[in-house]
């Protein structure tokens, strides 16, 4: 299963009006160019639909931006910074844009409330590249941070601790790029995260989880986890993760079968076998006390079947991760 969305879709939003919503990650993977965002606020009003549609958009392969704090809702700003991004602009580049062009300043707001936060890979180089801005009039705490590959932000949080754990948590979590945007939004899983939910006993109130690999088409992401808004009380980011986790266990079951592994009792290698829709990127092996015994990361393009030779491997059971394009699945074997 390539694709899984929140239990009900999101819509866009067709009102006009003004919203402030909270902290945000946005990231790209340089190895696997997949681009993601994960982010919660504490909004109401709002229903089902969540915050996703409007603080977030992504360029498959290319980049995405977030764009939060008194924004207009549809957002605009948001849909002329991907334009930028298309024409080949520079998060940098894009920044200086919708400052000098807003396009929602003539509904009573100065482009100093805005908030933004860019990643995206270079056209020339391939390199990632990040921005952010916070403008100074919107309201506190605010702050956004950059990374090699990421860009965190937020506005009307409990203190600089939300922003600290986010990146913290980002840059410490190992594995696919949906890993680290879930463990950085984690980060901010805490009472007040966003000042507003507070007296909720909540971060927040409305969640989402956004991830693109190069080849998904704009309308068709790898990943759309939307938590619409939730009452006083109930945590949407749980609940995001809760999804996060169905959604891996149903990757994984479906990855393994499509993945073979003989002889299995082995005496003197092994075969890793997978189909030709299986992209290998990772091949592990641990032994049961979890120590690395193999890694192999590079596969020749279409590669099929990988012999690991396992003679020198005590009797006894094993267990070899496989990582791919299509998510990870963990196989176990016995070795003679």
């Amino acid at each position: 299963m390539k694709k899984l969305y929140a239990l009900a879709l999101t819509c866009l939003l067709s009102f006009t009006g003004f919203s402030q919503d909270t902290f945000s990650i946005i990231a790209v993977d340089p190895e696997t160019r997949e681009v993601g965002s994960a982010g919660a606020s504490c909004v109401t009003g709002i229903g089902s639909q969540g915050i996703i549609d409007i603080i977030t958009k992504i360029l498959p392969g290319r980049g995405g931006v977030n764009s939060q704090a008194y924004v207009c809702i549809p957002n605009s700003n948001l849909n002329n910074a991907i334009e930028q991004m298309e024409m080949g602009a520079s998060p940098s580049e894009i920044i200086d844009y919708l400052l000098n062009n807003d396009s929602c300043s003539s509904q009573g707001f100065d482009p100093e409330f805005r908030q933004y936060g860019i990643a995206d890979f270079d056209d020339v180089i391939g390199g990632p590249r990040t921005a952010g801005f916070t403008g100074n009039m919107a309201d506190d705490y605010k702050e956004d941070r950059q990374g090699a590959t990421f860009s965190v932000q937020g506005n009307i949080l409990l203190n600089q601790t939300v922003i600290d754990n986010m990146e913290a948590n980002f840059n410490n979590t190992s594995g696919p790029l949906a890993d680290k945007l879930m463990a950085a939004l984690q980060g901010a899983n805490f009472p007040g995260a966003d000042m507003r939910c507070l007296s909720a006993g909540t971060s927040s109130t409305t969640a989402y989880l956004l991830v693109y690999k190069p080849d998904d088409a704009p309308n068709n992401p790898y990943i759309r986890l939307n938590v619409g808004e939730q009452a006083a009380g109930v945590e949407p980011i749980d609940i995001l993760q809760d999804m996060y986790d169905n959604f891996l266990s149903v990757e994984e079951n479906t990855l393994q079968e499509r993945i073979t592994l003989f002889p299995n009792p082995a005496t003197d290698k092994i075969t890793l076998s997978v189909a030709a829709s299986v992209l290998l990127s990772g091949v592990e092996i641990f032994d049961v006390q979890g120590k690395l015994l193999y890694s192999q990361s590079k596969f020749e393009t279409n590669s099929l079947q990988q012999t690991i030779k396992v003679s020198s491997y005590k009797s006894g059971v094993y267990f070899i991760k496989v990582k791919s394009a299509q998510g990870e699945a963990t196989l176990q074997f016995v070795k003679k």
